[in-house]
């Protein structure tokens, strides 16, 4: 896999359903795994990636009480997911919640996961970040 790259606007279904872009799916044809993320998104990871986040979630976890505690509530929010034949994939009730996904989903390849937006919530926390781009950079 060369990374998840890209932006898409997609919505949610009555049953609380989104379509994974089509160029995405192939990655995920044997499942995934969708979980609570930083800046209050979602992670879709593929079951690869995601044995690798479990592993430094464990080492993680050895260093302390409050690691140990993350890595609880990273593992007991995380759903597996299916993708379906027409591309779509449920999201849980309380995923939704924490994600404040209410209708509108922007779908972003994040280079080693899949993120799920509030687009609204994207604006807010991540979009100030472009400036960067605007910016002369010649120190970097």
């Amino acid at each position: 896999m060369s990374g998840f790259v890209g932006r898409y606007e997609h919505s949610l279904d009555v049953k609380g359903r989104v379509i994974l872009p089509a160029k995405f799916r192939a990655e995920f044809d044997r499942g995934g795994y969708l979980t609570e993320n930083r800046e209050g998104c979602l992670a879709l990871w593929t079951l690869g990636e995601f044995e690798r986040q479990m592993t430094a979630m464990q080492e993680r976890a050895a260093s302390g009480r409050m690691d140990r505690n993350r890595a609880r509530l990273w593992a007991s929010n995380t759903q597996e997911v299916e993708v379906d034949r027409q591309g779509r994939m449920a999201i849980t009730a309380r995923l939704r919640e924490f994600a404040q996904l209410e209708s509108d989903v922007l779908v972003v390849g994040a280079l080693d996961r899949i993120e799920l937006w509030n687009p609204t919530v994207w604006e807010e926390r991540v979009q100030p970040a472009e400036q960067w781009f605007l910016d002369d950079h010649v120190d970097d």
